[in-house]
C-alpha cells in the first residue's frame, strides 16, 4: 500500500507544480502589462505630447479601473471554469497591448488600459487561490509566492526588457512584443495547463461577500491600500528619476530597472517565508525597509554606491510586499479566498493610482527630489495602521 502511495503522490505534486508554474509565466504575461508603461513612461509622454505627470496619470486610470471593476466581475464568474477564465483573461491581455500599439492620443491609450485593467483582479484572486489549493495546506504562501515569481521575472526581465527594445523599436513595438507574448502563454496554458480545482464550496446561503462584514478584514485591506500608495508614489516615476536626477543615459535605464527587478528576487523569496511565520510581522518589517530605501535614494544620486544600497533595499521590500499583502489579505478573509485576493488586488491597485497621482503632485509641487520622502511619509503611515490592527488582534486572541 505504501509502495503505490508515494508515486502517487510525487506525480500529484509534479502535476501540481506544473500548473502553478503555467500560472507564474501567466502572472509574468499580466504584470509586464501593467507596469511596462513605467519603463517607457517618459518617451511616450514626449511621442504624445503630454508631460511625464500626465502619462502618469495612464498609471491611475489602470487602478482606478481594476479597483472599481475587479471585485464584482471576480465575484460574478467565480463558479466558471478556471481555465477558461485564466484563458480569457491572457486573450484580452493581447488585444489590450496590441490597441496600446497603435495608440496616437492619450484617451486611446486610457481605453487600452482599462481593457486590461477590468480582468486583471480576476486573474490575480483567482490564480493565488489555486495555487493554495494545488499546493495544500501549510503551504499556501510558498504556493502563491511561486506565482508571484512572474511578478519578480516581471521586474527583472520583462519590464526592463520592454525598455530596452523600445530603445530599439520603438515603445508600440514593446507593446507589439508583450501581445505576443500573452498568446504564447496563452497557448501553452491551453495546451498543458490541466483542469483546475473548483472554489472551495460553501454552506448553503453562504455568499462570499460575508467578509466584507469583518472589520479586521476591512482593515487589511485599507492597509492594502496605503502600503501600495506608499509604493508607487515613488515607484511610478523611477525611471525618470534614474534619467534626471541620477543622469542614467534613457538607453541604460532598462538595465538599471532590470537590476532593479533582480534584487527583488531576494525580496520575493523572504516575502514568501515570512508571511507564513507572521503576515502582519513581514508587512512592517517591509516597510520599514521600503522607507529607508526610498527616502535614501534622491540623497544618494552623486553617490554610485550609496545609490546602489538604497535601490537594493527598495527593490527588495517593494517585490516581497506583493506576496505579502496578498497572503495576508487571503489568509483574513479565508471564508472567501479568491473574492478576498480580488479585492486586495483592486485595494492594491487603489494604492497604486493614489500613489501616481500623489507623485505626480509631488513632483510638480515639490520637485522630483521630494518623492521619497513623500513614499517613506506614507509608508509610517502603513505602519502605524499595521500596529494598531496586530493590537486589535492580539486583544481578539485574549
Amino acid at each position: 500500500m505504501h509502495a503505490t502511495t508515494a508515486p502517487l503522490s510525487a506525480a500529484a505534486d509534479a502535476r501540481a507544480g506544473s500548473s502553478i508554474l503555467i500560472l507564474t509565466l501567466a502572472a509574468f504575461a499580466v504584470l509586464t502589462t501593467e507596469f511596462i508603461i513605467l519603463g517607457i513612461l517618459p518617451g511616450l509622454a514626449r511621442d504624445l505630447g503630454i508631460t511625464v505627470a500626465h502619462a502618469g496619470q495612464l498609471v491611475t486610470v489602470f487602478a482606478f479601473t481594476v479597483m472599481l471593476v475587479g471585485p464584482f466581475l471576480t465575484a460574478a464568474i467565480s463558479h466558471w471554469d478556471r481555465k477558461k477564465v485564466f484563458l480569457g483573461v491572457l486573450l484580452i491581455f493581447a488585444a489590450s497591448n496590441a490597441l496600446s500599439a497603435v495608440a496616437t492620443d492619450f484617451w486611446t491609450m486610457a481605453i487600452s488600459r482599462i481593457l486590461a485593467a477590468a480582468t486583471l483582479p480576476v486573474f490575480w484572486g483567482t490564480a493565488s487561490e489555486s495555487a493554495g489549493q494545488l499546493a495544500g495546506k501549510g503551504n499556501e504562501g510558498k504556493a502563491v509566492a511561486r506565482v508571484y515569481l512572474g511578478i519578480t521575472a516581471a521586474f527583472v526581465f520583462g519590464i526592463p526588457s520592454g525598455t530596452l527594445a523600445a530603445d530599439a523599436l520603438g515603445w508600440r513595438g514593446t507593446f507589439w512584443l508583450i501581445s505576443g507574448v500573452c498568446l504564447v502563454i496563452a497557448l501553452l496554458m491551453w495546451v498543458r495547463l490541466p483542469t483546475l480545482p473548483e472554489a472551495p464550496k460553501r454552506a448553503v446561503g453562504e455568499r462570499q461577500t460575508v467578509i466584507l462584514k469583518d472589520p479586521k478584514f476591512l482593515l487589511h485591506i485599507a492597509l492594502s491600500v496605503v502600503v501600495f500608495t506608499a509604493m508607487f508614489s515613488a515607484y511610478t516615476y523611477l525611471a525618470d528619476i534614474l534619467e534626471r536626477l541620477a543622469h542614467v543615459p534613457s538607453a541604460q535605464v532598462g538595465w538599471w530597472l532590470m537590476g532593479f527587478g533582480a534584487v527583488g528576487m531576494i525580496g520575493n523569496a523572504i516575502g514568501g517565508r515570512l508571511v507564513d511565520r507572521s503576515p502582519l510581522g513581514a508587512t512592517i518589517l517591509l516597510l520599514i525597509v521600503l522607507g529607508a530605501g526610498m527616502a535614501a535614494a534622491a540623497p544618494a544620486v552623486d553617490t554610485l554606491w550609496l545609490l546602489i544600497v538604497a535601490l537594493a533595499a527598495w527593490g527588495i521590500a517593494y517585490t516581497a510586499l506583493f506576496p505579502v499583502c496578498q497572503v495576508r489579505v487571503m489568509i483574513a478573509g479565508s471564508k472567501a479566498q479568491a473574492l478576498a485576493g480580488t479585492l486586495n488586488v483592486s485595494a492594491a491597485n487603489g494604492g497604486i493610482g493614489l500613489g501616481a497621482m500623489i507623485g505626480g503632485a509631488t513632483i510638480q509641487q515639490l520637485g522630483l527630489a521630494a518623492l521619497g520622502w513623500v513614499g517613506a511619509l506614507i509608508a509610517a503611515l502603513a505602519v502605524g495602521l499595521a500596529l494598531l490592527l496586530m493590537a486589535r488582534t492580539t486583544k481578539a486572541c485574549v
